[in-house]
């Protein structure tokens, strides 16, 4: 018996719509070069995972070989931004590289955020390559339980 795999449009239109994200990445971000270096560099867009519990929102980036000096990341206006730049791990010119698939380069990203957010306690921070965002959500904002009373007449 043959195993057929189950088609998911859920996960095709996600490949379709980052193979397009990719795609005009290329063809609209101009290459450009350093006055350091002859090796080309790229803008390049970083993977982000965005979740929400009952108290946050959780933003992880990867940004795999950078600082948190490379890193810019502000709250304002009802708006994350995040602004950094990778550079290339040797600044010497060489003419024997063979291949550079890695993207380096300037990249920003931004995000509306819900009202409910307390931009005030956002938080950063920058583990084994992945920036994590947490912005709380307000007090107010957050569910309350309602008790309900049982009256018996």
């Amino acid at each position: 018996m043959a195993l057929v795999r189950r088609w998911d449009p859920i996960r095709e239109m996600d490949v379709f719509r980052r193979e397009m994200d990719r795609l005009i990445d290329s063809l609209f971000a101009p290459m450009r070069t350093t006055e350091s270096s002859d090796i080309a560099q790229f803008s390049w867009t970083p993977d982000v995972d965005i979740y929400e519990d009952e108290d946050k929102y959780v933003v992880s980036m990867d940004v795999p070989g950078m600082d948190e000096k490379d890193i810019e990341v502000k709250v304002q206006d009802g708006t994350l931004q995040i602004k950094g730049e990778r550079k290339l791990e040797h600044e010497e010119k060489r003419d024997n590289y063979h291949r550079i698939e890695r993207c380096y380069g300037s990249f920003m990203r931004t995000f509306s955020l819900p009202s409910n957010v307390d931009a005030g306690k956002a938080e950063a921070k920058l583990e084994r390559g992945v920036l994590t965002i947490t912005l709380p959500k307000r007090e107010e904002a957050k569910p309350k339980p309602i008790t309900i009373k049982v009256s018996n007449k």
